[in-house]
């Protein structure tokens, strides 16, 4: 399959490309940043690369990039700036909206003027959509939560259901990914590896966590099956509470979680960022058991063992 790639050369991109390329697809990958070909992961001539930044309205002038488009059969689109790395300043909220639903807008309008658009697209969106509760539990049947996070999902997801009615949309609502490379553990395992790791905050509020590999499996599976459509939750079956979380991290790792973060610590670094890992949510993959999608992690204490495995051979430690 000929396939579209925007926001993909990041820490879930790392994996799911070399999926993709086992699974003979052939790439265009769309990115602001230069993509580095000479990765051992990415050395494939069915790979191809346009460097644009695809939230500007003149990227998608770009006579390569509607070449492409007009080939493509399929389309995943992950593009976004990270949610929980930066403070969350007027203009960082600015980029984290207008980098998803402009993006995805421009996106929608460009697939809308093709004589024959692609049969799909997959966009990206996540749990954040739901808001935060240590009480509620939602799926993918829930409505939106009224906070920053729940209004950029609700007007990304607004925007890619514009698409064609001949171009079967899968929407997967991502939960915190799990994997050495990146995101939150990535983070988090060097100090834990040094012994200072604990809860974050009360240690009592949600995790709603996925491994990466089971996510870029559901991307996969997205592609492939067309019988699925409409909202997922990717998000593993078992999510837990940080204080389960930590401990899980710790013992895969023999290391202790007695140390508590601090909330205003985490706040001085992340502003109202904070929040993502302070308040959390308890969501619920139903879609996904209907489908009778099989897990590879199911259990978080499964997840940290092979993660704790995978980066205690790395090159990189």
């Amino acid at each position: 399959m000929k396939l579209l790639l925007l926001g993909c050369t990041g820490f879930v991109g790392k994996e799911l490309i070399p999926k993709l390329i086992e699974a003979n697809h052939e790439l265009t990958i769309i990115s602001r940043r230069k993509f580095n070909f000479s990765k051992k992961n990415f050395q494939h001539s069915h790979i191809s690369h346009i460097r644009i930044d695809p939230s500007l309205p003149s990227s998608w002038e770009n006579i390569d990039l509607l070449r492409v488009l007009k080939q493509s059969e399929g389309i995943i689109n992950l593009a976004g700036e990270p949610i929980a790395e930066k403070r969350w300043t007027k203009s960082h909220c600015r980029k984290i909206f207008n980098s998803r639903i402009d993006t995805t807008r421009y996106l929608i309008k460009a697939i809308k003027e093709q004589k024959k658009p692609p049969a799909v697209l997959i966009n990206a969106s996540a749990i954040g959509f739901y808001g935060t509760s240590q009480t509620k539990e939602f799926d993918e049947k829930s409505q939106a939560g009224n906070d920053f996070l729940g209004s950029v999902c609700q007007e990304w997801e607004k925007a890619a259901l514009e698409k064609p009615n001949r171009t079967r949309l899968v929407i997967i609502r991502i939960g915190i990914v799990l994997d050495k490379e990146g995101g939150a553990l990535g983070k988090m395992l060097p100090i834990f590896r040094a012994g200072l790791g604990g809860p974050i905050g009360s240690g009592e509020q949600w995790m709603s966590w996925i491994h990466r590999t089971d996510l870029c499996q559901i991307i996969i599976q997205s592609l492939i099956n067309n019988s699925w459509s409409g909202i997922l939750n990717a998000v593993a079956p078992n999510p837990v509470s940080m204080n389960d979380f930590t401990k899980a991290l710790g013992k895969s790792i023999n290391r202790p979680t007695l140390l508590k973060v601090p909330q205003p610590i985490l706040k001085l670094l992340l502003g109202d960022g904070a929040k993502v890992v302070l308040e959390g949510q308890n969501v619920i993959c139903n879609r996904l058991k209907k489908l009778k999608f099989e897990f590879k992690y199911p259990e978080i204490s499964l997840a940290m063992k092979t993660i704790s495995n995978k980066s205690i051979n790395s090159k990189y430690l």
